[in-house]
């Protein structure tokens, strides 16, 4: 991003910028120490950004670097708008949604396009394989430097009625987040309704959908147990997001704190999906009924895992269905990404079959 647009953003983000000024800095306090502000994800890894940012660093670096975190959403900051005000500097050190700014920067969330990965192994084979092409676009476009990227646990479908194969949601109603997600649900035969996780539940109660595809303990979280019958593991898709810093702010670090992140970010990027793993397990256990789980989380659902013809089903709609309808909302540059980075891994061209 040129010097001139990155002050045309500037410009035109005031407001949002007038809001954080006092909240999204890093600053050198009386007695030396550095104080860095940060504005974080949301929901359950807000809290496990906080216990980085505000116990482990001023652990790490005994006292001369300080942290608080706010998720963006108190902040007031817009989801699809934290790259641009990375970008400015106005949010010197962030975390970035993928699914927010797919509809402007859809390139960058081809990782989690709803379809290519069938379990935690092979996103971490797409999320390494495209991670060069992410630090680029970041360099390039939003004068940023990537630091970690994390993920949500999977995506899977949340249905009222039985549900035994991935075909099975043919004519249902699914509430979907994204523009992937609804060309996935499309090709399966049913009707993609885009909803905000928040009246999520009310849609379900009013009737407004037959099924839902969140996070097994999200969806926990918000009573889809107590409404729903049947939770069928297959991952739809993830939810990654991108921890970056503003490269001017990152210039003006002393050299200890670069060297004290470029060491321990990996290790709070690997301790992040360690933790989706272990809560999409205890999401599922939860919505069964298991024990383990807190009396008022317990629900009385079915969990169908997918078989070998539902794994079959989803790579063909990812191959005639998600991957053409992302290209062509992405362009020809999007195309020769995807066939430059994962195509050797998925084996399926954008603009052909292999």
């Amino acid at each position: 991003m040129t010097a001139p647009l990155r002050r045309w953003l500037a410009r035109r983000l005031l407001p949002v910028c007038t809001l954080l000024a006092a909240c999204a800095c890093a600053s050198a306090a009386a007695d030396g120490a550095w104080h860095l502000r940060v504005v974080g994800g949301t929901g359950r890894y807000a809290q496990h950004e906080a216990r980085f940012w505000t116990e482990e660093l001023p652990r790490l670096s005994q006292g001369r670097f300080r942290a608080s975190l706010m998720p963006f959403d108190r902040a007031g900051v817009p989801g699809q708008k934290m790259l641009d005000l990375i970008s400015v500097g106005v949010v010197p050190l962030g975390t970035v949604t993928l699914a927010h700014v797919a509809g402007e920067w859809p390139e960058l969330a081809i990782p989690d396009m709803a379809g290519l990965s069938g379990d935690l192994a092979s996103l971490r084979r797409m999320v390494q394989a495209f991670r060069p092409a992410t630090e680029r676009l970041l360099r390039e476009r939003f004068n940023a430097r990537l630091l970690a990227v994390y993920v949500y646990p999977a995506q899977v479908f949340f249905c009222r009625q039985p549900m035994q194969a991935l075909a099975g949601v043919k004519g249902r109603r699914v509430r979907v987040s994204g523009y992937s997600q609804a060309d996935f649900v499309r090709a399966l035969g049913a009707e993609p309704v885009f909803t905000e996780f928040n009246a999520m539940m009310g849609m379900m109660e009013s009737d407004g959908i037959d099924c839902a595809i969140t996070g097994a303990m999200a969806g926990n979280s918000v009573g889809l147990h107590r409404v729903t019958g049947t939770l069928f593991t297959q991952p739809v898709n993830w939810g990654l997001t991108l921890f970056a810093v503003n490269e001017d702010a990152w210039a003006a670090f002393p050299p200890e704190l670069q060297a004290l992140l470029l060491e321990h970010m990996p290790r709070l990027e690997a301790r992040n999906w360690a933790e989706s793993d272990s809560d999409a397990l205890a999401g599922v256990a939860c919505n069964i009924g298991a024990s383990t789980c807190e009396p008022a989380r317990r629900g009385r659902m079915q969990a169908q895992a997918p078989g070998v013809a539902d794994e079959r089903l989803r790579r063909d709609i990812l191959a005639n269905a998600v991957l053409p309808g992302w290209m062509r909302r992405c362009g020809n540059a999007c195309a020769e990404l995807w066939n430059q980075t994962l195509a050797p891994l998925v084996g399926l061209r954008a603009g052909g079959r292999p």
